[in-house]
């Protein structure tokens, strides 16, 4: 089993550090995984993408080559990563589709939830993990709760279990 990830979105949305939290899961299980990231020179607002490779045997090359999931959590990150081939397409409900559909779509509310039901936008990439781990069961729910406890910060580890759990219920 080999999944190669893409998280999108605007700088400050926290998904590189929820594509580092999505690779600490996965060596928790016992798995191989590799993170890495790029944003442009706008570190906030700028589009920016994690790519997250988790696998149970060695990993030849370090970048996505074939996409299994992509995130977009802005249109901007879709209209510049959105043409990557991928199997599912992850979306937050307010973007729209421009590009031919992959096979399966999802589209969930994770920024409208983040403000509305958590009140803290902030915790919408805790959410994001939640959901794709509840729709591909890429590592235990319990990695990646300690995962995700280990990298927030102090102070806040009980809005994060509440957005971890939020992203398991959105997608039921």
């Amino acid at each position: 089993m080999q999944k190669e990830l893409k998280l999108s979105g605007s700088g400050g949305q926290g998904l590189i550090l929820a594509g580092v939290i999505l690779a600490e899961a996965a060596l928790i299980d016992g798995k191989r995984a590799i993170q890495s990231q790029s944003y442009g020179p706008e570190a906030r607002g700028g589009a920016s993408k994690a790519e997250v490779i988790i696998s149970d045997s060695d990993i030849d090359f370090v970048k996505v080559q074939k996409c299994d999931m992509l995130l977009c959590l802005t249109q901007a990150a879709y209209d510049k990563y959105g043409k990557d081939y991928t199997s599912v397409l992850v979306m937050d409900s307010r973007l729209s589709l421009k590009y031919p559909e992959p096979e399966r779509v999802v589209r969930i509310p994770i920024l409208d939830s983040a403000a509305d039901k958590l009140g803290k936008p902030m915790t919408a990439n805790i959410i994001a993990l939640g959901a794709i781990n509840g729709l591909l069961n890429l590592v235990s729910r319990e990695s990646l709760a300690e995962a995700v406890l280990d990298k927030v910060p102090r102070g806040t580890e009980e809005l994060n279990r509440k957005a971890l759990d939020l992203g398991y219920e959105l997608i039921k």
